[in-house]
């Protein structure tokens, strides 16, 4: 008789657990609200999508830079005596960068004292204070756009030594506030300001300033005292009907040049720039505008 030999044959099925994928961190970017030109490398665009980062309704930690907390649970994370907890859970606070936006916070919120960047654009501030920033001397970024921000206080950013980018774009400011030293980038498209909320050395001191936005305002004449350092300088659409030989140039200097400048925008403004010739002798190259 033949041998029967049953071979058996063991399957063990082995669920595939596909891993968390990894958090990454999107490019960040202030954008000039009301024209087709962006600001280049020096700002990046920021879409954090707190799904991502969330998972089984528990609070999700990244050693001690993040405190994420979905609304739906906060009711099971336990009291805890660290005063930036709140914030962020409110936020999203990842490696010195705090993101509030569209979450309808009417001030500013208390800020871990390591934060450097600051993301609270499309809310509904209408005020900042001193007290805001008087402990977070690490900031180099702000961005408050789409806010109702009517009122900023003396010395609001006296003490942000280290600030390069800020903008106040789409708000209801109807004079610039006293401005850092160290800033390269500021935006105030969309406001209400007049030539009157601008003091006559707003700019002056400012020698690394290289863009400047005040596009969609109320101006009636070009701010004073424009730093040698700036390369991208947009009023349109503003009330500007004067302009003089030394608004951009020299008038006692025939020689001299603004190598830096590349772009002037002043389109929209009530000001027939042909009429004013020797106000652009100095440029590489004419402001764009009405000329006839």
């Amino acid at each position: 008789m033949e041998t029967l030999q049953a071979t058996f044959f063991l399957f063990v099925f082995v669920p595939l657990v596909n891993p968390a994928p990894p958090l990454q961190q999107e490019s960040l970017q202030f954008y000039e609200y009301d024209t087709d030109v962006s600001m280049g490398s020096l700002t990046q665009d920021y879409e954090m999508k707190s799904k991502d980062i969330r998972k089984d309704r528990t609070n999700v930690s990244l050693d001690t830079s993040l405190m994420l907390q979905s609304d739906d649970s906060q009711l099971d994370v336990p009291p805890t005596k660290d005063t930036n907890l709140p914030t962020c859970l409110l936020c999203v606070c990842l490696s010195g960068s705090v993101y509030c936006e569209e979450i309808d916070i009417e001030a500013v919120p208390p800020l871990p004292k390591e934060t450097a960047y600051l993301y609270a654009r499309f809310n509904k501030i209408k005020r900042i204070a001193a007290s805001d920033f008087a402990d977070i001397t690490t900031l180099r970024r702000i961005d408050f756009s789409g806010n109702r921000i009517e009122e900023i206080e003396d010395g609001a950013f006296s003490k942000l030594l280290l600030l390069e980018e800020l903008s106040l774009a789409e708000n209801r400011l109807v004079k610039l506030p006293v401005l850092p030293p160290k800033l390269t980038t500021f935006n105030a498209n969309q406001n209400r300001i007049k030539s009157r909320g601008i003091k006559a050395n707003a700019f002056k001191k400012l020698t690394n300033l290289a863009y400047l936005y005040l596009g969609h305002n109320a101006l009636e004449s070009v701010p004073l005292n424009l730093p040698e350092s700036l390369r991208i300088l947009h009023l349109q659409y503003n009330n500007i009907t004067t302009i003089t030989d030394d608004t951009f140039c020299k008038s006692n200097n025939t020689r001299y040049i603004r190598t830096r400048m590349d772009e002037i925008r002043m389109e929209g403004n009530p000001i027939v720039l042909a009429k004013h010739a020797n106000a652009f002798s100095c440029l590489r190259m004419l402001p764009v505008g009405t000329y006839y």
